[in-house]
């Protein structure tokens, strides 16, 4: 017999890596948010694009997304022997992690042009994680391609912040930017 594993214990796998993972998920997103958010004075005081939804849409589109990331990372994860699969949890640790400064980036340092660059390489270092992940669990990739889209969606936003505040918007905790002329 050449199973490694039974269905049932495959599923009970995907069960106990789903409990980890989803919160785990839900946490560092959580956790990532609390680095600044669209409270400031500085995100306020900016011209909004015509695309930008509105305000309570990205607490809901982030919680389904990032349950779809931990149920995805889940099946990845209760593949066991799956060749390539410490890879492709690894590389996608590494997008996911990289791509959660973001909103650091974006809110706390208030710089536009590098929040677009950490986008830049969330999309790139997604593809890449979405083809390794694609060889061990087809299904695991595609429960990926909302996330991929949003991300998309959020470089095409970030991008049309930069062309309506060329300036940058006012910097500063009270909205207030010093400029000094030598």
């Amino acid at each position: 017999m050449n199973v490694l594993a039974s269905k049932e214990q495959l599923r009970a796998s995907f069960l106990r890596w789903s409990l980890f993972l989803v919160p785990l998920i839900l946490l560092i997103g959580f956790a990532a948010g609390q680095l600044g958010g669209p409270d400031t004075a500085w995100f306020v005081g900016l011209v909004k694009p015509a695309i930008f939804p509105p305000p309570a849409a990205f607490g809901i589109v982030w919680s389904i997304l990032f349950v779809l990331i931990g149920l995805s990372l889940a099946l990845v994860a209760s593949a066991w022997g799956a060749y390539g699969r410490g890879v492709a949890l690894i590389a996608f640790a590494i997008h996911f992690i990289g791509t959660q400064s973001w909103t650091a980036v974006f809110f706390g340092l208030q710089d536009m042009l590098s929040a677009l660059m950490v986008l830049g390489f969330g999309i790139a270092s997604l593809l890449i994680a979405l083809a390794l992940i694609w060889r061990v669990r087809r299904a695991a990739a595609l429960m990926l391609l909302p996330y991929l889209a949003w991300l998309c969606f959020a470089a095409v936003l970030n991008y049309q912040f930069m062309m309506a505040n060329p300036d940058g918007g006012a910097r500063g905790a009270d909205g207030a930017e010093t400029r000094v002329e030598l």
